[in-house]
């Protein structure tokens, strides 16, 4: 997919200067054409249980579908994207809807469709509102189905059945089916940096030099360390013990489940701190997390600097968005599974105001929720939001 949707031309290689092309060809983009995209567009793939991309969030996403075993197709999903602008409701978050069934030789057709629909029919007067998921909603999700089957020339079969158990990571050693070790190292909100008895940066460059596998970020900022030989895996385990930086059994559910953007002061767009504050707030919650029980229970929770949810805060059990420096909206009741959106609970909450609603909110989480019962749906059931 990735290699396919390129640009297989040199059309982007323009120079403009007072709106006139100065400098460039004639050539045109074979599948962007003259036109491009309006904006950026999103593709993605998960294999259940697992949504540990938050496939919900992509503007086209791919569910792996397995019998026995083996590949036997994808279920579609379009239209997602978690960015908004607070004060103009025609921007909002969307999830995905899942649309139909493909074989695995049909993704690369049904993609260049579904692009094409957007690169013919996506909104190019506002930029706020370019993203595919307001094609859908400005035309309709049945005008979409129809217009992508048309172009497909077949209708799309139903969707097949699924689940998700959650959309967090697994952390330590896995062993892949291709006999080989994988390694998912917890990097609190994916700062690759050398802290005093945290020399992370030192670490990855050291195991670099002796590892035959490859390195992969994570949807939830961490790393995988992949493709390990057996007989690398106990040098990597040493290299890691080295440098203090092997998953630490000690931190919480909470801060294991947590993700923040960079904010500021790294981004122009940001209204508040999130990388570097998220942390802090995190050591505050947990006190309130070990008192009720509650220290290994995976409670998602996101942070952003402002509403354009590049942490997808708007998918936090427990999300924080950023109104000011120190002021945050608090939003409660996504879904564990990434399949639900989370609703305003609060707004301009500072840390002090935060901690005395969660408090209560946890504590009686704790004595009250029913069996396997994830925070996110204990908020709803009881009312909450």
């Amino acid at each position: 997919l990735s290699e396919y949707f390129k640009p297989h031309s040199k059309a982007y290689y323009e120079i403009w200067l007072d709106q006139e092309k100065v400098a460039g060809n004639k050539e045109e983009e074979p599948i962007y054409k003259n036109r491009y995209l309006p904006r950026k567009f999103k593709i993605g793939l998960v294999t259940p249980p697992n949504n540990d991309i938050d496939i919900y969030a992509s503007d086209l996403g791919f569910i792996v579908i397995e019998e026995k075993g083996k590949l036997t197709g994808f279920n579609v999903c379009v239209g997602g994207g978690m960015g908004a602008t607070f004060g103009d409701d025609s921007t909002y978050p969307r999830l995905a809807d899942v649309i139909g069934f493909i074989p695995p030789e049909e993704i690369v057709n049904v993609s260049e469709a579904v692009i094409t629909i957007q690169r013919d029919y996506g909104n190019r007067l506002n930029r706020k509102n370019a993203r595919i998921k307001y094609t859908i909603d400005s035309r309709g999700l049945d005008w979409f189905i129809n217009e992508l089957n048309n172009r497909l020339g077949y209708l799309l079969p139903k969707p097949k059945p699924f689940h998700f158990d959650t959309n967090g990571d697994s952390y330590g050693w896995l062993k892949g089916t291709n006999g080989k070790w994988f390694y998912t190292l917890f990097v609190e909100n994916g700062r690759v940096k050398d802290q005093e008895n945290y020399e992370l940066k030192a670490a990855l460059r050291e195991i670099a030099k002796i590892h035959e596998g490859d390195f992969r970020l994570t949807g939830n900022q961490n790393l995988i360390i992949g493709n390990v030989l057996t007989k690398n895996k106990k040098v990597i385990e040493d290299l890691l013990k080295k440098y203090k930086v092997q998953n630490d059994t000690s931190n919480t559910g909470l801060r294991l489940s947590s993700m923040a953007c960079v904010a500021l002061s790294t981004c122009g767009l940001a209204f508040a701190e999130s990388e570097r504050y998220l942390p802090l707030l995190i050591d505050k919650l947990d006190a309130i997390m070990k008192a009720n029980g509650l220290e290994k229970e995976e409670i998602n929770i996101r942070m952003t600097g402002c509403p354009n949810g590049c942490a997808r805060s708007r998918l936090g059990e427990i999300g924080l968005i950023g109104r000011t420096i120190g002021k945050y909206n608090l939003y409660l009741g996504a879904s564990h599974h990434g399949d639900r959106l989370n609703v305003l609970y609060k707004e301009m909450l500072s840390e002090a105001d935060i901690l005395q609603a969660l408090d209560p909110m946890l504590k009686n989480f704790s004595m009250e929720r029913n069996p396997g019962e994830h925070f996110g749906d204990y908020v709803h059931r009881k009312g909450i939001v």
